[in-house]
């Protein structure tokens, strides 16, 4: 098959891998559709510390059953199916109080193990989920990054009438202010450097944008949750000075690993600030797909851009860039079409 492999950092290429076959308790799906993340970038640039080297990216993915194992049930060939990439090991401290997404040797398809930037996977039957008939497969890669809202959510657990304010209007930031709104969020306000994408959180229904904090009608007051969906420095140290006292502050977006950033521990004291962490995934991929499923992500506008497997540096660039939202490798994609 063909597929990409990220040897070592900054080194990529597209190769011919064996076809893989399934263990007693594995499908390999053939890949419909695998979604461009943040973190995929991190593993090239060598700044995402969990990467095992050398991997096949690729860990939002769908697409139909192709084999199965000797042991698996309830699945057969041609099913369409999404699935959780996250692989736990069930027997550590973490695992063991259900709080797999920090399990002590956390894996996951696509960035511990070989993933879906190829034509076919392998997935254990147990992180497989059936998409219902109106979930359309191009779709469906949706689902992993709306599972990290999910649990983004869960952690933050905002009051309803809460204000939020999300840093960054990219893909995750634009999930986010989808699901927020319809949580229960008195009001989303969205930052970001790029008028365009301000523009596409508009459209989505963002209730104040601005390239700045200093231009929103909260600015005195702060804002009950505000989330960083950037990654960037800056952005968190900017963001972290505009929640409101007895609020809380979630960092959601992946910095790189070696980056640090300053914060203030005497406003923490003082103001009551809660400051919160949003690790991958934990209980939140079947929810997720009921959210999708049930219409309150605009799929057809959060994709913009689908690349055949050997345009992958294309889309890396493409996504780096800052153009357009959720970038797509379609294996079966030709370069160019």
């Amino acid at each position: 098959m063909r597929a990409v492999v990220i040897e070592s950092p900054k080194q990529l290429h597209v190769t011919t891998l064996p076809d893989p076959t399934p263990g007693p308790g594995d499908v390999v799906v053939r890949v419909a559709g695998v979604g461009l993340c943040g973190t995929d970038v991190h593993m090239l640039a060598g700044e995402f510390g969990p990467t095992v080297y050398p991997v096949v990216p690729g860990h939002e993915f769908s697409g139909e059953i192709v084999a199965v194992g000797s042991e698996v049930q309830g699945y057969a060939e041609g099913d369409r199916v999404a699935a959780d990439p996250a692989v736990y090991c069930g027997s550590c401290h973490f695992c063991a109080i259900g709080r797999g997404n920090l399990c002590e040797k956390w894996g996951t398809i696509g960035i511990t193990m070989d993933g879906a930037c190829a034509e076919y996977v392998k997935v254990p039957a147990a992180n497989l989920y059936r998409l219902p008939q109106g979930v359309d497969l191009g779709h469906a890669p949706l689902i992993e990054p709306l599972s990290t809202i999910v649990h983004g959510l869960d952690v933050v657990a905002p009051s309803v009438g809460d204000h939020f304010l999300i840093y960054g209007a990219g893909t995750m930031g634009l999930l986010y202010l989808q699901t927020a709104r319809r949580n229960g969020a008195a009001s989303v306000s969205v930052v970001d450097l790029n008028a365009d994408r301000l523009a596409v959180a508009e459209q989505l229904g963002a209730d104040h944008v601005a390239t700045s904090a200093d231009e929103l009608d909260r600015v005195t007051t702060g804002w009950e949750v505000v989330v960083d969906c950037t990654g960037a420095v800056p952005a968190i140290e900017d963001a972290f000075t505009r929640v409101r006292r007895g609020g809380t502050f979630q960092q959601f977006g992946c910095a790189p690993d070696q980056e640090q950033a300053r914060f203030s521990p005497f406003r923490i004291y003082n103001d009551e600030i809660r400051i919160v962490g949003s690790m991958a995934i934990l209980h939140s991929y079947g929810r997720a797909l009921d959210l999708l499923a049930k219409g309150w992500i605009d799929s057809d506008t959060m994709i913009t851009h689908r690349f055949g497997l050997d345009e992958y540096q294309k889309a890396l660039d493409t996504f780096s860039q800052g153009t357009g939202r959720k970038i797509q490798i379609v294996p079966s994609l030709a370069p160019g079409a």
